[in-house]
């Protein structure tokens, strides 16, 4: 997209907002999908979670995609988007054993990630089958909070504990239809990958069942220039070729997965905000925007970066800028960022803000949550419409006490 086109898309409907390129997530898809071409049976689930606006699950539905989901909700939506049931995979994390049966019910893909969970499944319901999600103890992600394959991780079940897995499958008579693993997020070396890899395909030789290995996701996008990012034509390439061998040794035809939620999403979405405040301390100054940590609270969670540019003065002489919002604590998006110099009134454009940001906002301060916009083939759809006082007083009762 070009900034003219995202100042057109902020005059028409306001800030702060939210947009998303249909092309760029087009190409991800295309990208993933040709890296692994010679794979008979690909399937790529996106993992909703990254951002689950309907408009961009019924996208990625016409594309032949998949969904991976961790909530009854996010399955609620993929169906009432128009996805089969046999097209969601439901890989959950802690989650009630009653959720776990109601997804079952809507013959959605179950993924057990825990012994407890996995015996109590296979003994009230051995018929349905069921993946199973391992723990490779495969260290891979840029943060502690996206890096989920260590030993002490909450997610899979151990490598170390499949004699238990193999116990609770042969006492209930249950079939294992699927193994998947997950290594964690921002995945820069595919050798790791790979490595993880080999104990995945090490682990499914124990099953005689399969339809599916998971290998999940991780893939590193850019979020600046020269940026380091996974390398998916080398990944294809040497993962297929790994996998058909592994096919031919298992003896039948599987189906590789992924779940690919940044990947797909992350370089298609923009955050816009106005300025409306530029002030000057005794060391620093500040581009205070009208929004906050409430609207887009990844780099305060977890310190990620996303380029800013200044699209209403692109040209203009670089200068430092720490880039604020305006919740009334520590609100800070980029401290002394090199940015064309800023005006109040100036938007300013984040880039890589098409994962986990609309997902992850709030209502703190009472703000209004903001507007969504789809842009494909040179015009902007809204998605979704920006909140008013109405949607804050929703389910809210007032009593008098």
């Amino acid at each position: 997209m070009q900034p003219k086109d995202l100042l057109v898309l902020t005059e028409e409907f306001g800030s702060p907002l939210y947009v998303y390129d249909a092309t760029t997530i087009e190409q991800q898809y295309n990208r993933l999908t040709k890296a692994f071409s010679k794979v008979e049976k690909l399937r790529v689930n996106y993992a909703m979670k990254a951002l689950s606006n309907i408009s961009i699950l019924k996208l990625l539905k016409k594309m032949g995609s998949g969904l991976d989901t961790v909530s009854i909700q996010e399955v609620q939506l993929g169906l009432h988007t128009g996805f089969e049931p046999s097209d969601i995979i439901f890989t959950p994390n802690g989650v009630s054993f009653e959720e776990i049966e109601e997804v079952a019910q809507l013959g959605v893909q179950i993924n057990i990630d825990n012994l407890s969970v996995l015996e109590h499944f296979g003994t009230k319901h051995p018929k349905v089958p069921v993946c199973i999600r391992i723990n490779p103890h495969v260290m891979a992600g840029g943060n502690e909070n996206i890096s989920v394959g260590h030993i002490d991780s909450k997610f899979g079940i151990s490598i170390y504990q499949i004699p238990h897995v193999l116990r609770i499958v042969n006492n209930t008579n249950m079939t294992i239809n699927g193994i998947h693993m997950h290594t964690g997020s921002d995945i820069l070396d595919i050798e790791v990958f790979l490595y993880a890899a080999e104990i995945l395909f090490d682990t499914a030789k124990q099953f005689n069942n399969l339809e599916f290995l998971d290998f999940g996701s991780g893939f590193k996008v850019p979020y600046k220039k020269g940026d380091i990012e996974t390398n998916i034509e080398e990944l294809g390439k040497k993962l297929t070729k790994r996998f058909l061998a592994f096919e031919k040794e298992y003896g039948k035809p599987l189906t590789l997965a992924f779940e690919p939620g940044k990947f797909l999403v992350s370089e298609a979405g923009y955050f816009l905000a106005k300025v409306n405040v530029v002030k000057q301390t005794t060391s620093t100054v500040f581009a205070g925007i009208d929004s906050g940590f409430n609207h887009l609270i990844r780099p305060m969670f977890y310190g990620s970066h996303h380029q800013i540019e200044n699209i209403s003065n692109p040209k203009g002489k670089e200068r430092f800028y720490t880039v604020v919002g305006y919740i009334c604590e520590t609100d800070t998006f980029a401290n002394n960022r090199r940015i064309a110099e800023i005006k109040e009134g100036d938007i300013l454009c984040f880039k890589n803000a098409g994962a986990y940001c609309f997902s992850m906002s709030s209502h703190y301060n009472s703000r209004f949550k903001p507007a969504e916009v789809l842009w494909k083939e040179g015009k902007g759809y809204l998605i979704r419409e920006r909140e008013n006082f109405d949607d804050l007083l929703k389910n809210q009762i007032m009593v008098e006490v």
